[in-house]
């Protein structure tokens, strides 16, 4: 941002040099969509029949980005355009798509931590097994998301193992009506309105759904627009 508003700065590693006394103009800012939120599209537009999904504006940090690292490596359909390198965003386009099945670990792990409940409904519909380790930190989130996630999709079929720092999914595997609880997290409860999606028999019970409403307010209006789009 000091950037896009004329300051110069070097950046080595991470070590910052900035100069005092410059000047800075004034600038639009727009902020870009957060990729957390946007993970839920991209997983649909993966794995639901027939699909393309255009996302536009989209934060692309590398921080932040594990999980197009993660789709790329399943084989899933991913480009990005409109790359702006200041303001660190994207268009991101995916496509239904065959997947296979990867290990997710070690240093991705804090660049999609987050996004692993999404991921874990990702694997569930990929040919092979895929292993996710070193995500300890999902016990300490809102729920203990390694447990309540092969919860939720095991529920509606699934083939999930939990351990001790992450999840064995093997796939590909149909999907089926059930009730599932947040349990109050609202990662839990966008997982599984993506899960009801791939849904032929029966329906989802979605307990404590307005738990969505901590991140995305707009979320079910959201999916509905790109149901009926």
């Amino acid at each position: 941002m000091i950037q896009q508003f004329g300051g110069q700065l070097q950046v080595d590693g991470k070590e910052i040099r900035i100069s005092g006394g410059q000047s800075f103009t004034a600038q639009e800012v727009v902020v870009p969509g957060d990729i957390s939120s946007a993970a839920f599209w991209l997983v649909a537009g993966l794995v639901v029949p027939n699909s393309k999904i255009v996302l536009e504006n989209v934060g692309i940090n590398e921080t932040r980005t594990g999980i197009i690292d993660v789709i790329k490596d399943m084989g899933g359909k991913i480009t990005l355009s409109d790359i702006d390198q200041v303001a660190k965003s994207a268009t991101i386009t995916v496509e239904t798509s065959e997947l296979k099945g990867t290990e997710i670990g070690g240093d991705i792990i804090p660049r999609l931590i987050d996004e692993l409940p999404i991921i874990t409904l990702l694997a569930t519909q990929a040919q092979g097994k895929t292993v996710i380790r070193d995500a300890e930190e999902l016990k300490v989130k809102e729920t203990d998301r390694i447990q309540v996630v092969a919860d939720a999709l095991n529920a509606m079929g699934a083939d999930i193992v939990p351990t001790e720092d992450g999840m064995i999914i093997t796939g590909k595997t149909a999907l089926h009506g059930a009730e599932v609880n947040t349990f109050g997290d609202h990662r839990i409860g966008m997982m599984t309105a993506i899960a009801a999606l791939l849904v032929q028999d029966g329906e989802v019970d979605l307990q404590r759904a307005e738990a969505i409403n901590t991140s995305y307010p707009s979320f079910f209006s959201d999916l509905e627009g790109l149901l009926n789009g």
